[in-house]
């Protein structure tokens, strides 16, 4: 989860199709939206603020150009979120906005800084959000039991041993269980990059 697809930003660069831009809001939205809900924006300013980002991220990606070395998709995001937040302050410096008393730019400069406490944590809940939100999505297709071995083993620490018992099968069946979650996890994600390019 710690990296956008190189192919999707490529084909995201490279054409302007509406789908795919869909898609890509689809996703990101809600995980700036609420990133900043949680920062203590009021609604409005939220709103505002993340349609700044993700309008900078439209007209930014083009020249956007993708290097493993130099920093992954999140951190860019996390960047142009840092910038727009300064932006959002220099505008309203006049007006009092949800969180006067915040230090607006040291949160932009932690934001910006990928070894800082928020930085880190941005990352850690942009890949909790892209996870859940393809798990959600690939839940029903398996059976409740199948589901159950997969959650308990992957998300609860539970030993092997004891789900199968729980559950009423084999040790064997409890790690296959998992075994075709992460797999179809695996799946969706290719799909999810597909269906953006």
């Amino acid at each position: 989860m710690s990296e956008t697809s190189a192919s999707l930003l490529e084909d995201l660069r490279e054409r302007s199709d509406p789908r795919s831009w869909r898609r890509l809001m689809d996703v990101y939205w809600p995980l700036v939206y609420g990133w900043l809900r949680q920062r203590g924006l009021q609604h409005d300013d939220a709103e505002d603020l993340g349609q700044d980002v993700l309008h900078v991220l439209m007209r930014e990606l083009p020249r956007f150009r993708y290097d493993r070395n130099r920093g992954t998709f999140r951190g860019w995001l996390r960047t142009i979120t840092a910038n727009r937040l300064r932006n959002f302050r220099r505008k309203h410096r006049a007006r009092p906005v949800s969180l006067a008393e915040t230090d607006w730019t040291r949160i932009a400069s932690d934001l910006e800084d990928p070894a800082s406490q928020l930085s880190q944590q941005w990352d850690q809940e942009h890949d909790r959000f892209v996870a859940r939100r393809l798990l959600a999505a690939i839940e029903g297709e398996f059976e409740p039991t199948t589901w159950q071995a997969f959650r308990r083993v992957a998300y609860d620490g539970d030993k092997p041993a004891a789900v199968a018992g729980d559950l009423g099968i084999s040790v064997n069946a409890v790690f296959i269980a998992k075994s075709r979650v992460m797999r179809r996890l695996r799946d969706k994600m290719r799909e999810l990059f597909e269906q953006l390019s």
